[in-house]
């Protein structure tokens, strides 16, 4: 399978992008300097769950690592100043990001896909990301709720994950677009740093088509629960017993 044939999402992204445990994050700009903890892919594989809908991120106690992929003027603007703005970047679309590295991988064809040539990884609070999930709705939820779509500021989509070839795996990954003030809050607000990572991917997707994926390090990542049982609820979350919050 083409890494670079993946449908679009159910609604257009933004801008043509069409813990302790998860190691310490740093207040540099980009991948060469920001110390992020990696791990060995098929070594994270056999401790996370095969089945079910999970949060799977890269976070500590304070902060959670969200992902986005964009054309260069968006990605370097977001660089530069630490926050999404600027003359390409616009507010009146819903803007999707995704706590899965692979994913992330996924649907930016390794930063291989047209106006998606540049991954950022972006730290956000944890109370701001609770945030973001406390207002997170599928169509059937919102259904449920009788709430207009223009009442929705966070679609939320659980969509298969995927292996590092792109191919589907039986676990959901989130996936979540945000628009109006959530999207503006998340933007200008609870943002703590913005790295652009491309290097790294490019690395690492040369590691995985030279030396296969015995050897391919990425992003420490683990189960994330948020601490309100009522986000749990209203996100469907399977949740475990032996996960860390």
């Amino acid at each position: 399978m083409s890494l670079k044939d993946v449908t679009q999402p159910k609604i257009n992204e933004n801008a043509s992008e069409g813990g302790a445990t998860a190691g310490s994050i740093s207040d540099s700009q980009n991948s060469d300097s920001w110390s992020f903890k990696k791990e060995n892919y098929s070594k994270q594989l056999k401790s996370w769950p095969h089945t079910g809908r999970h949060i799977l991120a890269h976070y500590d106690e304070s902060s959670i690592v969200v992902y986005q992929a964009y054309k260069a003027s968006i990605a370097e603007f977001a660089v530069q100043n630490q926050r999404f703005g600027g003359p390409h970047f616009s507010f009146d679309r819903m803007s999707w990001i995704k706590t899965s590295f692979m994913w992330m991988m996924y649907r930016s064809g390794w930063a291989q896909k047209d106006h998606q040539e540049h991954v950022l990884a972006i730290q956000i609070s944890r109370k701001g990301f609770d945030a973001i999930l406390s207002k997170a709705y599928t169509m059937m939820k919102q259904k449920a709720a009788r709430l207009e779509t223009k009442d929705i500021e966070v679609r939320l989509q659980w969509d298969p994950d995927h292996d590092p070839h792109g191919e589907k795996l039986t676990r959901k990954a989130i996936q979540l677009g945000l628009k109006g003030k959530t999207l503006l809050d998340f933007a200008t607000t609870y943002i703590c740093a913005i790295h652009d990572i491309t290097d790294y991917v490019h690395e690492q997707y040369q590691v995985l088509e030279t030396r296969g994926v015995q050897d391919l390090e990425t992003p420490s990542e683990q189960i994330y629960i948020p601490g309100d049982p009522k986000i749990c609820e209203l996100l469907d979350l399977d949740v475990q017993d032996n996960s860390k919050s």
